[in-house]
């Protein structure tokens, strides 16, 4: 069969619709969006992709495919998915190399103009831009969207070449490949995934949906770490798991559940354990495969992970009051534990069950439930109060979500309003201020923002610590927005 027959084979629309499935069911598994860590002063979940395809033809395809399969779910379940290609040759060069594709849409036959026209279409409707095929905003549309795709505002864009040859985003760390790739161009490519961001974003996924392991092998053994700039294939999935299984029965064997961990040496021992435990999970959640082998139970290791926050706890408090107290050997994975985050909604599904089990006996192993599951979760330890106080005053007449939102909300301005008058700050000049921080994600420590908010301070007063203030008022706010940040 020719290479032509074979592409025309692998675009039939059976294979086109799995694959998207695939896609759509192992996108989060794949970029860790139970993930959370800051990135450019904004806190964000999880990574985003890149899918190489191997034609215009086949990326108007996939593109299709996505919108049919989303077009039914609310907009907040879809994946933003972006589309980009430009008129060049779309089979690789002799040499392995990829083509690059210039800003030209003019050569584009008119089906493919149109289509990419419709596509940045829906980028504006998403974007609130009005970008289009034209030269000079095409240009600009392809700024954008390299910009949106480092800033983890976009989770897809499907292209053919563009974007596999030299971008380079951290907040990238999958590559969906149905594309023929080799020597050069495949090392190019499989490096657009490979900028390590933080202990979350250790390694990039290349998930192909053809066989590329040949061509994987030759080209590093071709290039060598030279050109492959530090590329190392993972190693099996059996041998991770078999690491994962010896740490875990260490676990067992050495920290069993319900007894206390006596003295520093030991301590430290479960936290260099527990954190390579971490570490192995980290990598073996990407595979396939592990989805229910995971040994522990997730109470097991809710337990665990409660118990390793709460030496984090004991360990930072003594740092706090003697840095010098603190070896360099204590080294917490917070960011890992933060992956197997639990949120809100879980929170609050167990809150339902909660009443429902009222009077029956169940209830108080709910509420035990509820409490392992805080103290299990970085985000939520420091809101367990205003949890708990929830879980006391909830009612069986309305829906808990309804009444957790009002909840939140309530205690959210009484709490605010308590800052601004220990503060004596200015009432509106804050409010706006909060507001902001939670659009943006992150309490902002530079900038003139934070002064305008400050009460006068004469400049001829005998105490005008005006720095000393500041801090002080930033340290109470960035506390208030951690207490409320992602709760409604």
């Amino acid at each position: 069969m020719s290479a032509i027959d074979t592409e025309r084979a692998l675009l039939a629309p059976e294979r086109i619709t799995q694959i998207v499935g695939y896609i759509r069911e192992h996108f989060d598994q794949k970029t860790k969006r139970s993930a959370s860590y800051r990135h450019d002063g904004k806190r964000l979940a999880g990574f985003n992709s890149l899918f190489a395809t191997a034609s215009i033809d086949a990326a108007k395809r996939y593109y299709a495919e996505f919108s049919a399969q989303q077009k039914d779910l609310p907009v907040a379940q879809r994946l933003k998915v972006g589309l980009i290609y430009s008129f060049a040759a779309n089979e690789e060069e002799s040499d392995g190399l990829l083509g690059e594709e210039e800003f030209e849409t003019e050569g584009l036959d008119q089906s493919s103009r149109d289509f990419l026209d419709a596509a940045i279409g829906d980028y504006n409707a998403l974007f609130g831009t009005s970008f289009d095929t034209s030269a000079e905003k095409f240009q600009n549309y392809y700024k954008d969207l390299s910009q949106r795709l480092k800033k983890r505002e976009l989770d897809l864009v499907i292209v053919v070449n563009m974007f596999l040859t030299g971008f380079d985003a951290t907040t990238l760390n999958t590559l969906w490949a149905d594309k023929n790739l080799r020597a050069h161009g495949l090392i190019q490519a499989y490096s657009r995934t490979n900028r390590i961001l933080n202990s979350v974003k250790t390694y990039g996924n290349i998930v192909s949906f053809r066989d590329l392991e040949q061509e994987t092998n030759d080209a590093l053994a071709l290039f060598g770490n030279k050109d492959a700039k530090g590329i190392v294939l993972l190693k099996p999935y059996a041998e991770y798991y078999k690491e994962y299984q010896k740490r875990i029965e260490e676990l067992v064997a050495s920290f069993p559940l319900g007894k206390a961990i006596i003295g520093e040496a030991a301590q430290k021992a479960f936290i260099k354990l527990f954190g390579s435990i971490l570490r192995l999970k980290n990598i073996l959640t990407a595979f396939d495969d592990f989805a229910g082998n995971e040994i522990l139970s997730e109470r097991d290791f809710q337990d665990y992970q409660s118990l390793y926050l709460n030496l984090y706890a004991e360990f930072r408090s003594t740092s706090d009051a003697d840095k010098e107290s603190i070896n360099d050997d204590v080294v917490f994975e917070i960011e890992l534990i933060k992956q197997v985050e639990i949120n809100v909604d879980y929170i609050l599904m167990l809150v339902e069950r909660y009443l429902k089990a009222k009077g029956s006996g169940q209830d108080k192993e709910i509420r035990a439930t509820i409490e392992r599951a805080i103290n299990a979760s970085p985000s939520l330890r420091n809101k367990k109060d205003l949890i708990e106080q929830f879980v006391d005053s909830v009612s069986t007449k309305a829906k808990v979500d309804a009444q957790w939102q009002a909840f939140v909300a309530k205690r959210k301005v009484e709490d605010l309003d308590r800052i601004i008058a220990d503060e004596g700050l200015n009432v509106d000049e804050t409010k706006a201020f909060v507001d902001n921080a939670f659009r943006d994600g992150a309490i902002p420590v530079t900038g003139t923002a934070i002064t305008k908010i400050l009460p006068p301070v004469s400049r001829f007063s005998k105490n005008n610590n005006h720095s000393a203030k500041k801090q002080t008022v930033l340290d109470k706010l960035a506390a208030f927005f951690e207490r409320y940040f992602g709760l409604t």
